[in-house]
């Protein structure tokens, strides 16, 4: 049949995506890029329409393009996931493990899971996205995501991962808090500058601070806005003295114990929920299925 498109030539289309272009999808598939081009030609004489719009430095998929990756890359994904779990039954680990992570994550929640990860199973290589919006793990290529407090799909499941509540806490530099003067109430917090996040969808990340059972939303000054994705730089810049920062409790306390920033309002605190592990609930590879363990072992 004239629009009967092969497995192998779908999976080498959806490779290129995911890569970014040609060239990347031959490096990790082994092949020329050569091959690689002939084959979404293949894909395109077969089915008889374009599916992929080439410039020289960019490609996008075109409305047939992107119906045909919609429809398939579940299907692929789930083949392949498949064929992989019955591969490594009751083999060692390897293969690849491919997440997609907020920044907040980074630090140090992730450093000492995937040191014990890779002291276990060294024949896995690990890759980290990071971004902060929740996305369809599954279509795009990857094995798990890691969220706080996100509303996740029917066909997911979640698991904690590090701690299971997490408190934010104000602090700034000496020299600002000299300079500027140290606040007594979450209300002289307005009349300071503040180092403020801003989430992938435009808003900016809110200073609720709670105590004895009393609750403040805070509007301070922004001296300056990061974006999300760089959360925890921000406190390279409260230790520079442009403002008071509002951040994770357990990032700060070595800033703490060397004097570089101090507490402001310490009797203030955000609390939240954790973040949790999320990845589909069938097909679950050898790789994530061994995070998964370590993840629950660590809890």
């Amino acid at each position: 049949m004239k629009n009967s498109v092969s497995p192998d030539d779908l999976s080498v289309l959806l490779t290129v995506l995911r890569e970014g272009g040609f060239r990347a999808a031959s490096r990790r598939l082994g092949i020329a890029p050569s091959n690689v081009s002939a084959t979404v030609t293949r894909i395109e004489a077969q089915l008889g329409t374009p599916v992929l719009r080439r410039t020289t430095r960019s490609l996008h998929l075109t409305d047939a393009g992107q119906l045909l990756v919609d429809r398939v890359r579940p299907l692929l994904s789930a083949l392949e996931a498949a064929c992989h779990e019955v591969a490594t039954l009751g083999a060692q680990v390897q293969g690849r493990l491919k997440l997609n992570v907020p920044g907040a994550v980074m630090p140090d929640i992730l450093p000492s899971l995937l040191a014990h990860y890779r002291a276990r199973y060294p024949n896995v290589e690990v890759e980290i996205v990071v971004e902060s919006g929740l996305i369809d793990i599954v279509a795009m290529g990857y094995d798990a995501g890691i969220r706080y407090g996100s509303v996740l799909e029917q066909d997911m499941i979640s698991i904690p991962i590090g701690p299971r509540r997490q408190q934010m806490v104000c602090a700034a530099s000496p020299e600002y808090l000299e300079a500027r003067g140290v606040p007594q109430t979450p209300e002289d917090l307005t009349a300071h500058d503040a180092i403020r996040y801003r989430l992938d969808d435009g808003a900016m990340l809110p200073w609720v601070l709670q105590n004895k059972g009393r609750s403040v939303r805070v509007e301070p000054k922004n001296a300056l806005i990061l974006s999300v994705g760089a959360l925890n730089t921000g406190l390279k810049y409260a230790q520079s003295g442009l403002g008071v920062i509002h951040t994770f409790h357990n990032w700060i306390g070595d800033d703490f114990d060397a004097g570089r920033l101090l507490p402001v309002l310490p009797d203030w605190r955000s609390e939240l929920d954790g973040p949790r592990l999320y990845y589909p609930n069938r097909f679950t590879p050898a790789p994530l299925r061994a995070f998964i363990e370590i993840c629950q072992g660590e809890s």
